[in-house]
């Protein structure tokens, strides 16, 4: 699995003009599923979005994770994440997972979060969706649970 995980100090998701998810101080999570992942990656990635310390302590160090301030997470299925475009300039999507599989582990990686105490809101997936966020420093950091980066 993959995800560009930012932090924001306000993010919503619009379908059909209609705000479905919506979160103040915390992260915005873009998750795609390749097609070889399994509920295995689903806990690595949810266990390493919940503990990143990306969020600055009293000293101005980023030492704080989405749970020690108290934030929310908005988490957003992004196919896109695994394109290809290392060969001609239309990417390919081989390495996605197909959209059953894609939406069982993007629906676990949500309960996931949920379990560790986060609040966790949502886009809707397959939909076509408008994200706004304000991205706070910018801070936005790359996971891969096959640690390809």
């Amino acid at each position: 699995m993959r995800a560009v995980v930012q932090r924001v100090s306000e993010a919503k998701v619009i379908v059909e003009e209609k705000t479905v998810g919506a979160i103040k101080r915390g992260l915005l999570v873009f998750v795609g599923v390749g097609k070889d992942d399994t509920e295995e990656d689903c806990e690595w990635l949810a266990d390493k979005v919940s503990g990143l310390r990306i969020f600055e302590d009293e000293d101005g160090k980023m030492n704080l994770s989405v749970k020690d301030i108290n934030g929310e997470v908005l988490v957003v299925s992004q196919f896109t994440l695994y394109g290809d475009c290392r060969r001609g300039k239309r990417p390919s999507f081989t390495e996605a997972a197909p959209p059953d599989k894609g939406k069982a582990l993007y629906e676990r990686f949500v309960e996931l979060l949920r379990e560790k105490g986060l609040k966790v809101e949502t886009g809707k997936f397959r939909a076509h969706m408008h994200v706004h966020l304000v991205n706070d420093g910018p801070v936005t950091i790359l996971l891969d649970s096959s640690k390809l980066f």
